[in-house]
């Protein structure tokens, strides 16, 4: 029998809640650093967020060769369930599938029997494969566990998918949200208007993974006149690489932008101009995204989460004058980063 989500934790899903998604923390021999992927679980619970997002491109896909998956996810766990007989207060809990179907059931095996809630689906092991394949594909994971829909831009692995196979995807009895990651405009429209067309637009919960528009998609409705009547559609929320750093502040915004009046807009929309510029910086845009988790991982360091930019791939590297970046928005956006919350909280995360 497969793994279904409680009425409480959809009910969560589905009005929105901040996931990052988890770097992982390695030694110099590129072993898991326990203390310091537990620091980071701990910061970002503390710091507000809804879930917690494992296993995932941000955790670096390579852990699996690496035989570090199952070690992460397992430790992810125990931080879960101690948060969770501290504050009583349900957690989402995401973990990463990919590969071709005996892989990916193998992942979201492991994953529901860890307690996992649902599982974030990386289709791009299927680059040429047709809509049919997919949905077959899916319909074997979501028979497991609910399955959390990834669209993973081309830029760093992913491809593109059309309207019909989205429709058809949240077509899925348990299919229950899709992290949009396209960083394309077009492509997030047609991720939409397939929801809005599957009978099921009401089940699937729309997350933002569009690290360079985080704050106008949390601010814009999308509108569809279907079958006679208007569909509406918006972004509950975010599950996204670029708040694996200056989390505490991403909950605060999240928050501002929840609860925003219309007068405020045109300050938000400011904003997320300045949080688009950061993440140029941290995911490298300027290179096609090459230094993104590396860029993580400086902040991550600056911060004294991670001892040094220690990756699995020898391609994950800062690109030529990223530091640099990251530098100039740290200058000229001191509001954005968390460094003062996270000075005050790590010594107790790292215990």
């Amino acid at each position: 029998m497969s793994v279904i989500l409680s009425n409480e934790l959809k009910q969560i899903l589905n009005a929105g809640t901040i996931i990052p998604a988890n770097p992982t923390a390695l030694t110099k021999d590129l072993k898991l650093d326990e203390r310091r992927q537990r620091a980071l679980m701990r910061y970002y619970l503390d710091a507000g967020s809804g879930g917690l997002a494992i296993g995932v491109h941000t955790s670096q896909f390579e852990i699996r060769e690496a035989g570090l998956f199952q070690p992460i996810l397992e430790l992810g766990k125990e931080e879960l369930d101690a948060q969770f007989a501290k504050e009583k207060k349900p957690i989402i809990r995401v973990a990463g599938a990919m590969g071709k179907t005996e892989q990916a059931i193998g992942e979201a095996t492991l994953a529901a029997d860890l307690d996992y809630n649902a599982v974030l689906l990386n289709l791009s092991a299927f680059k040429e494969d047709s809509n049919e394949v997919l949905i077959n594909h899916c319909k074997e994971i979501a028979a497991i566990i609910p399955v959390i829909g990834f669209y993973l831009q081309p830029t760093i692995g992913g491809r593109s998918y059309d309207t019909d196979f989205w429709r058809q995807f949240a077509q899925i009895e348990n299919v229950v949200a899709i992290k949009v990651a396209a960083f394309d405009r077009y492509d997030t429209i047609d991720v939409i208007r397939g929801v809005a067309e599957s009978g099921r637009a009401d089940k699937v919960a729309l997350y933002t993974g569009n690290d360079d528009t985080i704050v106008n998609d949390l601010l814009s409705e999308y509108q569809f006149p279907i079958g006679g009547t208007v569909v509406k559609k918006s972004f509950v929320g975010g599950l996204l690489g670029h708040w694996a750093v200056w989390n505490n502040k991403a909950v605060e915004l999240f928050n501002r932008i929840k609860n925003a009046k219309p007068e405020e807009i045109s300050d938000l929309i400011s904003l997320g101009v300045k949080v688009t510029d950061a993440n140029a910086a941290f995911f490298d845009s300027r290179n096609k995204f090459k230094g993104s988790i590396a860029g993580i991982h400086e902040v991550l360091i600056r911060q004294g989460f991670m001892e040094a930019n220690y990756t699995i791939s020898s391609h994950e590297v800062l690109s030529p004058g990223q530091k640099e970046e990251i530098d100039r928005v740290y200058k000229i956006y001191p509001e954005l980063n968390d460094d003062e919350f996270v000075a005050e909280n790590i010594d107790r995360w790292m215990r």
